[in-house]
């Protein structure tokens, strides 16, 4: 199950410390935008700004499994780690 954080265009860019709006939009309307690694890269994000302000890893990933009950701890736990 993938989450659709940008179904529509009404929803704000995840992206838009890469690329502009209207790209991203463009992208998207286009099916070029592949919402699982979107999902993946906001996940990572995330998990780097709890660990920012000191929260631990555990923590962390516990804190982004509630708001991704559908995804596992395991999971989270590769997505955050997992090398680019």
């Amino acid at each position: 199950m993938v989450d659709s954080t940008f179904s529509n265009q009404k929803c704000s860019n995840p992206l838009a410390d890469l690329i502009t709006d209207e790209t991203f939009f463009l992208l998207k309307d286009r099916g070029l935008i592949n919402e699982k690694s979107v999902r993946d890269y906001e996940i990572r994000n995330k998990f780097l700004k709890l660990r920012n302000k000191k929260i631990s890893a555990t923590e962390a990933i516990t804190s982004l499994r509630d708001e991704y009950p559908y995804l596992q701890y395991d999971t989270l736990r590769k997505i955050v780690y997992q090398i680019k």
